[in-house]
């Protein structure tokens, strides 16, 4: 079944009857040749690309609750490429470009909306950072535009230029920058992978990693044992718990990271706009609902609901760069797990087990990374070897220190990423 406009008036006219499932629901098999642990935005693109990218068809996602119900759906929806570390910058230029050719790949509608990215900042140390990056950000092949005052105030007047602690002085449009409908991009992918032959096997909670001889040879679920030549582990703030399963320890800590929603409001913010002195950002979706964030919760939790402290710092935050938020009534928040790598970056690699893949440690940059990720991580467990744009995702990295990225400069703490 395939989306066109034909098809939409056709179904329209005649009571849309002629619909059917998205993707199937098999019931699993025995035997995979490859078992992916998690069905949210990672590992869904994952097996799209093992079957489109490499043929490989013989593939199940597992997951323990319903596909899309972890972090894919419980995020702020943003999509960029503005980082400025070697590493970090390839890999969400290969992840933008394959962004925005998603929607004709997958045949599918993920509102994915390039309106721009507004990064502001407040000083003029500030400004000469933000002017480094656009520079390496341009070099990379990405665009930066660095604007002063009179440039940010053109696109968002709506801002408090002279506050007295944070005057605004300027930002670095990214144009390309902008958001993704998150539920969306589970269901293309899902929809995708499953047209390819993959199966998606919903309320399969993986229970056990079973390993003979250093090599994986399948695992454990609720629904019984099943065998597979490789195992990948995509299970975002949950990667520590599953690792443990096969007897590793990761560099990573899991934390919550909030997200709000105000009531539908008339199109004010065409932007997505980041607050340069206080980790907070924002946007309108489609609904008219201001879509918004700051910083996770500083201590380790897997409590998907976090805490107040931090909701007051986030709305302080808002308040301080726009006052007229204040007259938004929010509908809800919500809290998603975020795995977070001592350098603040991701980890894409293989494992000391034969056969046993982890893709983990996204940090905040996991929705935006879902394409890319899924791209690199498929290349890697079907070639056995690095995706160029992700080779310095390496686990060994935090055994001996070299090729750590610590793009904001916060050093080796988890909760500061």
């Amino acid at each position: 079944m395939r989306f066109s406009a034909l098809r939409l008036f056709q179904e329209g006219v005649t009571g849309n009857r002629g619909w059917g499932p998205h993707w199937r629901d098999p019931a699993p098999k025995g035997e995979y040749d490859i078992v992916v642990i998690g069905g949210g935005g990672h590992g869904l693109s994952t097996a799209y690309y093992l079957a489109k990218e490499h043929g490989l068809s013989n593939v199940a996602v597992l997951e323990k609750g319903y596909l899309g119900g972890g972090n894919v759906g419980r995020n702020t929806t943003i999509v960029r490429a503005n980082y400025f570390l070697p590493g970090n910058s390839e890999f969400y230029s290969h992840s933008l470009k394959l962004w925005e050719g998603l929607e004709a790949d997958l045949n599918y509608n993920v509102m994915h909306s390039q309106r721009g990215l507004i990064n502001l900042f407040h000083s003029d140390g500030q400004r000469d950072a933000f002017a480094r990056r656009g520079n390496a950000m341009e070099n990379q092949g990405d665009d930066a535009e660095l604007l002063d005052r009179k440039g940010v105030e053109k696109y968002l007047p709506y801002l408090d230029f002279d506050n007295v602690r944070f005057p605004v002085y300027g930002g670095l449009l990214h144009k390309r920058g902008g958001t993704a409908r998150h539920d969306a991009v589970a269901w293309g992918y899902a929809r995708g992978a499953s047209d390819r032959g993959v199966d998606l096997i919903q309320n399969c909670e993986v229970t056990g990693i079973d390993i003979a001889g250093g090599k994986v040879t399948g695992v454990q679920t609720t629904r019984g044992a099943i065998k597979a030549k490789k195992v990948a582990i995509v299970v975002a703030g949950r990667s520590g718990q599953v690792a443990a399963m096969a007897g590793m320890r990761l560099p990573i800590e899991s934390h919550i990271l909030q997200a709000f929603v105000t009531e539908g409001l008339k199109p004010v913010i065409n932007h997505v706009v980041s607050f340069g002195m206080g980790h907070f950002y924002i946007s309108q979706s489609d609904k008219g609902g201001l879509v918004f964030g700051g910083d996770l919760d500083f201590y380790p939790s897997y409590a998907q609901r976090g805490n107040l402290p931090m909701a007051e710092h986030v709305m302080e935050a808002a308040m301080t760069l726009m006052p007229a938020i204040g007259k938004a009534k929010v509908l809800r928040s919500w809290g998603g797990i975020m795995d977070m790598t001592p350098d603040g970056s991701p980890i894409i690699d293989k494992t000391d087990t034969e056969g046993l893949f982890i893709d983990c440690g996204w940090c905040y940059g996991g929705f935006k990374a879902v394409p890319g990720s899924g791209f690199s991580f498929a290349h890697l467990i079907a070639t056995g070897e690095h995706h160029a744009p992700a080779a310095r995702f390496r686990l060994d990295r935090f055994r001996d220190g070299v090729g750590l990225m610590d793009e904001e400069g916060t050093g080796a703490q988890h909760n500061l990423h």
